[in-house]
């Protein structure tokens, strides 16, 4: 059994606690309110807070949540499949395995993504190379 002291139980309180608007969490996420609405209406956010008056109010876990599903779009990894990744958190700790094994394919997935772009920054460099002697000898043929 686990022991919660108060300043831990204070800790999780102040960060689940919805206290931003949606106009501020655009402003730190730097994703439009029209975003996050869609992202709560597909699932990919689970629960948004209201004030009220019935006003989205976000917490600091949503920031959190916001952050890596950013994260996860620079994977390239779908929609389809980040709320399959959603699914699988909000169905607890007995999906642990499945959410291993999508981040792992996922890591080779970006590996093998940064190899390619490793290569092709190589490509430009020898062009660019090769442009910048073409231009230095255009520069000196005309000032002759």
């Amino acid at each position: 059994m686990s022991v919660t002291t108060t300043s831990e139980r204070i800790s999780d309180d102040t960060f689940n606690r919805p206290r931003y608007s949606i106009g501020e969490v655009a402003e730190r996420s730097g994703l439009s309110r029209d975003t996050l609405r869609w992202y709560e209406r597909i699932g990919l956010m689970n629960y948004v807070g209201r004030d009220a008056s019935g006003k989205r109010r976000f917490s600091d876990r949503d920031l959190n949540w916001l952050d890596l599903i950013g994260k996860l779009r620079c994977t390239g990894m779908s929609v389809a499949d980040m709320l399959h990744y959603a699914e699988l958190v909000r169905a607890g700790d007995e999906t642990t395995p499945q959410r291993l094994e999508m981040f792992r394919k996922t890591r080779t997935e970006v590996l093998a993504r940064i190899e390619e772009l490793r290569q092709t920054v190589e490509v430009l460099d020898r062009k660019i190379g090769i442009y910048e002697a073409k231009s230095a000898t255009l520069q000196h043929n005309s000032a002759l």
